[in-house]
């Protein structure tokens, strides 16, 4: 049994929360956040604190918490020699007090908290100082049903630049059809089978051969079609940012 304390009250400590416990083989021993109403409504459930004098004892302690409050929350706690891990993307293994054993246990997937979430499509990366900690971050991973992947700092840090691409910048581009269908009364869920099937195509397709459109096909005639319509300049400068970007990967000429 892995007993576990985590640390903030965010998007991802609450679907850690959530995913632990229910699994077989850990315990959440404590649920620490700053601010209490944060997660008070798991008084029932969860022993609850917001003071860091009152953190229990624990195989591992979880800082799902913001990449700036990382580096200051590990010096607080009131311990040393005790596994502590980060749940970030971006911020260095070393952020961690150096008074800890410092590990990365990096969810690679974009969490919501009122949207549901199958951890046996979170893939965990894991990132630790010494061998001794790695095991018992992958029992941790594998108990929640989770893919894990033992990674190097650097080879995370691409990852969380590659997910910003994927996922925040496509989401944003997923508004701006939203608000490009809505400027005539179209149904934006007409375009969601279009959504699935993209995404579906680079499961078993590479990027650059999935690529379709005017772009890709320097349709000249359907691209300053498109522009002229386009009214937003900041949805027209990102239309030809795009355009531009799929002709040079393509090897066509701009226009």
């Amino acid at each position: 049994m892995i007993s576990v304390v985590i640390l903030g009250s965010g998007n991802v400590a609450t679907h850690l929360y959530k995913a632990f416990s229910k699994a077989d083989g850990i315990t959440v021993s404590q649920w620490y956040s700053r601010t209490f109403s944060n997660i008070a409504s798991y008084k029932k459930e969860v022993d609850v604190t917001d003071d860091l004098s009152l953190i229990k004892e624990a195989d591992v302690y979880i800082l799902a918490v913001s990449d700036d409050a990382i580096a200051e929350l590990s010096s607080l706690l009131p311990f040393e020699d005790r596994l502590v891990v980060h749940t970030s993307g971006s911020v260095n293994v070393y952020d961690i007090d150096k008074k800890h054993k410092r590990g990365v246990f990096y969810p690679l997937q974009t969490f919501s908290k009122d949207a549901s979430l199958d951890f046996s499509n979170v893939p965990i990366c894991i990132e630790t100082i010494d061998k001794h900690s790695y095991p018992v971050i992958k029992n941790l991973a594998q108990a929640i049903g989770s893919p894990n992947k033992k990674v190097n700092g650097d080879q995370r840090r691409v990852l969380h630049l590659a997910a910003v691409f994927v996922n925040n910048f496509t989401n944003q581009l997923y508004r701006i059809g939203h608000e490009i269908t809505e400027s005539e009364g179209a149904e934006f869920d007409l375009l969601k089978p279009l959504i699935l099937e993209t995404a579906k195509k680079v499961l078993d397709l590479s990027p650059y051969k999935a690529q379709t459109g005017p772009a890709k096909r320097h349709d000249k005639k359907t691209i300053r079609k498109h522009l002229k319509a386009l009214e937003n300049k900041h949805h027209k400068a990102i239309y030809e940012l795009l355009t531009t970007s799929i002709q040079h990967t393509h090897g066509r000429k701009k226009l």
